[in-house]
């Protein structure tokens, strides 16, 4: 298994990430830490708390943040539950977020994880395999119109109620418990004319992780939450790899930045307009340029994107 793991677009999330003026930073994803140890390494001022989802992640961390002392802390838990995170390690708001969505290349690598489309092994799908259900577990759940509407809404997966037709089928011949099962059924019938096999069933993998995992609703927490999380002048980077994580962050930044927050069928606006409490960095998402996505093919999805939190009139942040 390679431990591995290549961080997408690291320079410019680091440097949007911890401007000169931030001391207590949050690294919501850690991975293996190729973001965090180059903050680290750059800013002997920071201090660094750093989550995941996966135990595996926080030990092979842990170890490595060592040498850093009481500069850098590394917890097992997720980003939808960061307010309590941050509150364990001494209390919020933070003066910076990053987010590094999706799945590392050390899971995907490790074929008892069950994110491989091409190597076997149980069809498990967990970030944190010490809670939840397995994809196995999942499927023998679901009913057709779930598998239809999960394969649609968080894959993008053309024909989904054929798709989820085969997947049944498979389930019923108790076929349907390792990911060599799951690609032998889903080949057939999945994908556009012209696409490769392996793009087809990498989307069918992507939507029942995202279900297994619950990854968009542990999303739409955090960024509900980031009006307490973020301190006046506080980053939030998010790195993510699909349209449906992207669409939700942009939309974020969005609603943050609204000066008026009248419902839309008010002819006039009712409420001061002086309500926005966020500014976007980007306003075009950033992306890996030729030499990074040759080095790193990974990359090539990656869309990032960064606000900063403002004061508003009265220095408080929104209620």
């Amino acid at each position: 298994m390679r431990l591995h793991h290549v961080p997408v677009l690291r320079d410019r999330a680091v440097e949007l990430w911890a401007p000169t003026s931030a001391r207590r930073v949050v690294d919501a994803t850690v991975g293996r830490a190729g973001h965090s140890l180059a903050l680290l390494g750059r800013r002997p001022d920071i201090r660094l708390l750093a989550c995941d989802r996966d135990p595996d992640a926080v030990e092979f961390v842990s170890r490595r943040f060592a040498g850093f002392g009481r500069r850098a802390a590394c917890v097992h838990g997720s980003y939808g539950d960061l307010l309590r995170l941050i509150e364990i390690w001494g209390g919020g708001p933070v003066d910076g977020i990053l987010l590094d969505l999706g799945v590392s290349s050390p899971q995907i690598d490790d074929p008892a994880r069950g994110f491989s489309t091409r190597h076997d092994g149980p069809l498990d799908l967990r970030f944190d395999r010490s809670r939840g259900v397995t994809g196995a577990e999942w499927l023998r759940r679901a009913t057709k119109d779930e598998l239809e509407r999960v394969l649609r809404d968080f894959g993008e997966v053309p024909r989904p109620r054929r798709v989820a037709t085969a997947i049944l089928a498979a389930r019923e011949r108790g076929e349907l418990e390792t990911t060599g099962q799951l690609r032998e059924a889903v080949m057939p019938v999945a994908g556009r004319a012209g696409e490769p096999p392996a793009k087809s069933l990498a989307r069918v993998f992507q939507a029942l992780r995202i279900a297994v995992n619950g990854e968009l609703d542990e999303l739409d927490r955090l960024l509900a939450s980031l009006p307490e999380l973020l301190a006046p002048g506080g980053r939030i980077v998010i790195v993510s790899f699909h349209r449906l994580e992207d669409r939700r962050v942009k939309n974020a930044f969005r609603e943050g930045e609204r000066a008026c927050v009248c419902p839309p069928e008010l002819p006039t606006c009712a409420c001061g307009g002086d309500h926005a409490w966020l500014r976007t960095i980007t306003r075009r998402p950033l992306t890996a340029d030729a030499g990074e996505v040759a080095a790193n093919p990974r990359s090539r999805s990656a869309r990032l994107r960064a606000a900063e939190r403002i004061p508003d009139r009265a220095g408080e942040a929104p209620a």
